[in-house]
Parts: structure tokens; sequence; C-alpha cells
């Protein structure tokens, strides 16, 4: 638990200090509103779509605009879908004319994109679909189309290259539905090595074809379906989060219930829900947390929705106050802290992130071992009065009132890194269970009230 956080090129640091991202879903789709996947979800009919697709001009478009709120929001990079499964590109591709460029809106998206957020100072993401729907070939796959197969090949590979050499330096690269394709037949090592000539300090995700011809890979980055573990740079859990040992990772989540893409009546998540993910990838596993790449679907007119506007800036301003607690930390979990909330370090310092308030002066923290030299609670900046009961701190001066609609934040600061006992580093359901019966023991032996003498 808590352990130091794990060694990155410098080139990556960037990524593992931001912690958090902004997943952006958008393209044609949107004026379906029912998210990114109606396309093949509701099997819609092809011709009728991409004619549809082409006439899809949106005037409110602003990405100067879509930047300002990602800054404020605390963002520190955002990924940007160039084309999703449904085979419509947001650049001015040379390998097909259906596109931004080419049709209704003639605008390269993705170079307004990036300027935008670039003059914003934000890492620049580009997302990329293996899949595209409109194509038999990438399911007939090289076995019963070898030449379409190959030529569906060479225009993914060429399409990457494009997105690699028109727009300079590009920091994270999404690929997404290589199924039911495997690495071999996508020819992602060869693709890989060629994206690190181009862009030598890049992170490629995990999302890059199975390990065996028809296995296919998943949504969730491939687990247990034959996706190759040891390609990619990070790991991308999608709809959870889930910590990899020997790489790094990005949990992928949304901001509605469930879809990607802009849908007429989906559901918002509050803002407290949004900030527990963010809270959570920086807590969870050793080596130092993971990201979250937190994602909004834009509306067809190009503008983002208000419901995620107003939650976005309502983190930004918790960010403000306590980012210290969740930018470039090392994990957390130090302690045993799910009934109250969450945990982080940094340095010398050990930051409790109060999910349940409950109005009470005193907190009581078992098993921090350190010496501590002070305590503030970093929502108001005020010192608060502690005491070192054995391995227990307890902590006073509480204010009975939540001082943020959000969750607020201890700042402990100790002599030396934060230190755990056993009972820190082993948890419930799991360690050694002797601690438990050595515990239980202090009570007794029987089942009845006052533990008795005598045995079961």
């Amino acid at each position: 638990m808590g352990s130091q956080r794990r060694s990155v090129p410098h080139d990556w640091e960037w990524f593992t200090k931001g912690r958090y991202g902004a997943f952006l879903h958008w393209g044609p789709y949107a004026e379906l509103g029912r998210g990114e996947q109606a396309l093949f979800r509701e099997h819609l009919d092809q011709r009728e779509y991409e004619e549809r697709a082409c006439r899809w001009n949106p005037q409110q478009f602003d990405p100067r605009q879509w930047a300002y709120v990602i800054k404020k929001a605390g963002m520190k990079y955002a990924c940007f879908t160039t084309r999703h499964h449904d085979g419509y590109c947001l650049w001015d591709t040379q390998y097909t004319d259906y596109s931004s460029a080419r049709q209704a809106p003639g605008r390269d998206f993705v170079q307004e994109f990036v300027d935008a957020f670039r003059a914003e100072g934000l890492r620049i993401g580009l997302y990329y679909s293996w899949a595209d729907w409109r194509v038999p070939a990438f399911f007939d796959g090289p076995d019963r189309d070898p030449e379409g197969w190959e030529a569906m090949r060479r225009y993914m590979h060429g399409q990457v290259e494009e997105l690699l050499t028109k727009y300079g330096r590009i920091d994270h690269f999404f690929f997404d539905g290589a199924w039911p394709r495997s690495y071999t037949e996508l020819g992602s090592p060869e693709l890989l090595r060629r994206m690190r000539q181009l862009q030598p300090h890049i992170l490629i995700n995990n999302r890059l074809g199975a390990a065996d011809p028809g296995q296919g890979s998943h949504a969730d980055g491939g687990e247990g379906a034959g996706e190759r573990s040891d390609m990619g740079d990070f790991g991308t859990p999608e709809h959870r989060i889930a910590a990899e040992a020997d790489r790094l990772w990005e949990s992928c989540q949304v901001t509605t219930w469930r879809l990607w893409g802009y849908a007429y009546g989906e559901r918002w998540k509050p803002a407290d829900a949004w900030l527990d993910l963010l809270c959570e990838c920086a807590e969870t596993g050793d080596g130092g947390g993971g990201n979250l790449l937190l994602n909004v679907g834009p509306q067809p007119d190009g503008q983002l929705p208000a419901p995620f506007v107003e939650r976005a800036l309502e983190i930004g301003r918790w960010l403000d106050i306590h980012g210290e607690a969740v930018f470039d930390t090392d994990g957390g979990s130090l302690t045993e802290f799910v009934t109250r909330g969450r945990q982080t370090m940094k340095g010398n310092c050990l930051y409790l992130i109060i999910r349940f308030w409950d109005g009470r002066p005193e907190l009581r923290l078992a098993d921090l071992t350190s010496p501590v030299r002070s305590v503030t609670l970093l929502t108001t900046g005020q010192p608060l009065a502690f005491e070192r009961q054995g391995e227990d701190l307890l902590i006073r001066g509480l204010p009975a009132e939540r001082p943020t609609s959000l969750f607020p934040v201890i700042k402990i600061e100790c002599e030396g890194r934060p230190e755990t006992n056993a009972w820190g580093k082993q948890r419930l359901w799991s360690g050694d269970p002797r601690r438990i019966a050595e515990w239980a023991r202090t009570r007794g032996t029987t089942v009845f009230v006052g533990g008795g003498p005598e045995r079961l």
C-alpha cells in the first residue's frame, strides 16, 4: 500500500503528473442523438446514414470555447475522436472524401482542435478507430478477402501517419475498435515502430489487436478476450477502474449514465460522482495511481452541453483549492480509510479526501505510524489540533458544517514519508488472518457476551 511512484521516461512525466484528461466523442452521429454507435447497434441503413453525415454542418463548433472550459475544469490534456467506427473523418485526409473537410463543413476539425487546445497549454491526444463499419474487408479479414484486407490495412496505416505528420507534436494516441482482428493482421508492431519514428515521445494505448486471429478484443482494453497484454504504453480500463502493476493506466469513463456520443435525454451523473472517479484513480494501485479520461459528447451543433460545463467547472473550482491532493501524487490508500473516504500521498504528506463528512469535531485516523508535523484542513487553510495516541492520530477542531459542497480534504504533513503498520498494509478479506484472530482474542473466545474463558 502506498508504494513509491513508478519510474517513467521523462517525456511521459506529464501524463503521470497530469492525472486528469477530457475525452471528446463527436461526429455526425451526434445528430442522431443516441450515442456514438447508433449506426451499428440499431443496424441503420448505411446509405441513409452516409447521406445524412455528408450534410452534417455544425455551425456552433468553436474549439476555443471547448479548450477554455476544459482548462478551467482542471483537466491537463484532451483526446479527440478523429474517426469513430462509422468511418467519418474529422480531418482533411487524402485517403477518402468522407470527411469534414470534403463534405458540408469544409473544415479540418482536427486542425482546429489541436490549435485551440495547444494555445491553452493542454496536451494533445487523438483517438482513431481501427474498425470502419462501412467496409466489409475489415470484418471479412485477410482469409476471406486478402486483397480487400491489404487495402484496408494500408488505409488505416496511412491515416495514422497523416495524423502524426500534419499537426505537430501529438502526446497521446488512443486506438479503439480492433475486434475481430489480431495484432498481426492489423500490422500493429510495424505501425507502432513507424509512429515512434514520427513522434518518439508519444504515449500509445493498448488496444492493438488480439493475440490470435478470431479472438478479438473488448472495449475494456481486451481483458479476457485475447488482447496482447504486453503491447502499448498504457492500459485503458473502460467504465471501471483497474490498476496495472507494470505499466501506466488510464480509466476512461462517461459523465452520463452510459453513452459516449451525445444523446438526447441521457442522464448526467452529479459532479461528486465525477470527482470521486478522479480521486479513486489517484488512490488506486501501487506505483502512483492512474489517470481519469472523462468523456463528454458535444452537441450536434458543436457546443458543449450545459450540464457538462456546469459540473466540469464546479470540479475545476474544487481543484483550484485541493489540486495538490490529486495532481502529481504517488498513489494512496495508505491506511484503512473506506469508512471516511479516500487517501493520496505526495512526498511527506498524506491527504484525507473526505467523502462522508459526519459533522463531528474529532476524527480518528488509525495505523499512521509516522511522526506528524502538522495537520491542516486544506479546504479552508485552517490548522487543526492533533494528538498521537499510540499508532492512532486524533484530529480535533473540525467544523460541524461541511466546508465544501464536494469533498473536504485534510492534509497531514509527516516528518518523513507516511508509513503504516500491518493493519494498514493488510485490509479486510486479505492479508494474514492471524492478526484478526489476535484482535478478536482481546475480547475472548466464545460466541457469548463478554467473551468468557470457555471456548466454543
